[in-house]
């Protein structure tokens, strides 16, 4: 039976989603949906033959699987020390992964992640990139001693505000409808947070921070991960519901998964990573019109020449000469093998189970390497439908939502009036993620455009008149989930292990738990000083 309207807005916007279905479905905008190529991805799922050939067609030093930030960042590496051959192999037309941008007349706009924290001292090797995107004031960075970003990139005012019971509020939570009791509990919950930015373990490490592997593995920090957030909560009486609402929304943010299904050293580290020192704010946004996308224009603009796009690798085994790397070309459908000295494998941990022979010759179930689905919208505007109260702010989200709301592409141009893009974030959260990856690919283009049309139209009843278009990307799995168990789990730590005699490498965010483009960066640097210190004996490492 193929639901209606009302079934397909209750099952992804809940009952205050339906109460906002008006009588005749007004006329859809233009779009399209953009997105993984699913058709040559899925071809892992069928029996591709390996040809038996006796010589691969060349050879390399070195092959990258995967053009997202983590493979982009361990060609970065490779290409700066300049001593080894490499070539980088993405499945889709454009590289970037997550971090991927489109571009319009009006603006460019992400289709992922769209900005990057100011780091800390310690994050050498962000600092350095960023250092040389000439997203930093080094001036006065050198001067106070920590990294300063530059003005133009840091996020302006306003920041973010959130919409409430018929108006908006600056920041994320509505303080004004919030009782003594709420504000006393949000005020034992920064207690705990603080208590945690302080903590040091016996040797110095603070108990969370980016990347990860820098984070303590004392005993007090990684019993958190055997309980939810929910739970941790609980257990100290912290069930303000506006409370309770505003960590639910950051987990949904940052994992992909709600209160019940975050492990709570996730849901503390979301809230104490970027926390300098206890009672201050958050590290400073660094952001751009593409999001993250202006870290993928840096970095292929120096290894783009390596890259080769639309290749599905089939097949990684050790043959003669080194690991012989098989790929089916997206266009022609012919097969080609390279044979390399090492191979870095910068892809999730379930496509490399149907690629690499080893793996695929001894299937292992890993459910605690679950992803979660995403959609994302990118809304063109002719003009600004009309605002109650605070001017729009860079994020703005929707208390009634399950969605994450939406950053504004053009915010940094500092104008509140003419065309925009809204880029829009929904994060499908179910406990079940197959079931949640089937409703994401169930609803059709148009039904999503309604869901995403009805969800704003909470805040902006007028925005229907003010919409060009509306194009939408269908991320079937987006991130890693944090679940309880797995951030300090064996499986974890064993998937970061080196394989095929220290040859076959991997370099991913799913091995810190955490898909932040921080742990990209770093995985895939990581992963390149293996290779290096694999062939050569002087290397000088940037972390």
């Amino acid at each position: 039976m193929t639901p209606t309207r009302r079934d397909v807005l209750l099952s992804l916007l809940g009952a205050s989603g339906c109460s906002l279905l008006g009588g005749k479905r007004k006329p859809f905008p233009v779009g399209t949906v953009v997105g993984a190529d699913v058709v040559l991805g899925h071809e892992l799922k069928g029996n591709i033959s390996i040809p038996d050939v006796n010589q691969p067609d060349e050879s390399t030093d070195v092959v990258i699987v995967g053009g997202g930030i983590s493979g982009l960042s361990s060609a970065w590496r490779l290409s700066q020390d300049g001593r080894l051959s490499f070539v980088l192999l993405e499945l889709e037309p454009e590289l970037g992964g997550n971090a991927r941008f489109g571009t319009s007349p009006i603006t460019s706009f992400p289709w992922g992640a769209h900005y990057v924290p100011v780091p800390h001292a310690d994050n050498r090797v962000l600092i350095r990139l960023l250092s040389e995107m000439d997203e930093l004031d080094l001036e006065q960075s050198e001067r106070l001693g920590e990294p300063v970003g530059k003005e133009t990139s840091l996020v302006a005012e306003l920041e973010e505000r959130v919409f409430y019971q018929g108006s908006w509020h600056a920041g994320l939570l509505p303080h004004a409808a919030m009782t003594p009791q709420d504000l006393e509990q949000l005020h034992r919950f920064h207690q705990e947070i603080d208590r945690w930015v302080a903590f040091r373990d016996a040797s110095g490490r603070r108990a969370f921070t980016l990347p990860v592997a820098n984070a303590s593995d004392d005993a007090q920090v990684t019993s958190l991960d055997r309980i939810s957030m929910a739970a941790w909560m609980d257990q100290r009486g912290l069930r303000s519901v506006p409370l309770r609402w505003l960590v639910d929304y950051s987990c949904r943010d940052d994992y992909g998964c709600g209160l019940e299904d975050t492990s709570a050293w996730a849901g503390i580290f979301y809230f104490a990573a970027r926390v300098q020192q206890p009672g201050e704010k958050s590290q400073p946004f660094l952001t751009w019109p593409e999001g993250n996308g202006r870290i993928v224009r840096h970095l292929q603009s120096l290894v783009a020449h390596r890259a080769r796009r639309q290749q599905l690798v089939v097949d990684v085994a050790p043959r003669k000469g080194g690991l012989w790397v098989t790929m089916l070309d997206g266009p022609s459908r012919t097969q080609h093998t390279i044979c390399a000295d090492h191979v870095v494998m910068a892809i999730p941990r379930f496509v490399q189970q149907r690629v690499i022979r080893s793996m695929r010759d001894r299937p292992r179930r890993e459910p605690q390497f679950d992803t979660s689905p995403w959609l994302v919208a990118n809304l063109t505007l002719r003009q600004r439908p009309r605002e109650r109260g605070l001017p729009a702010a860079w994020d703005n989200v929707l208390y009634d939502s399950p969605s994450l709301g939406y950053v504004v592409a053009t915010h940094q141009q500092g104008r509140c009036f003419g065309p925009t893009v809204w880029t829009y974030y929904y994060a499908l959260t179910d406990s079940n993620p197959q079931r949640a990856r089937q409703k994401l690919f169930d609803a059709t283009k148009e039904e999503w455009v309604e869901v995403v049309l009805t969800d704003l139209s909470r805040a902006h009843p007028d925005l229907h008149e003010c919409v060009q278009r509306v194009d939408l990307m269908r991320w079937g799995h987006a991130m890693i989930r944090p679940t309880p168990g797995f951030v300090w789990s064996e499986a974890r730590r064993r998937a970061g292990e080196s394989m095929e005699n220290g040859k076959l490498h991997f370099a991913h965010t799913e091995l810190s738990s955490v898909a932040l483009v921080e742990e990209s960066i770093h995985h895939g640097v990581r992963a390149a000083e293996k290779v290096l210190a694999a062939r050569f004996e002087a290397v000088t490492s940037w972390f």
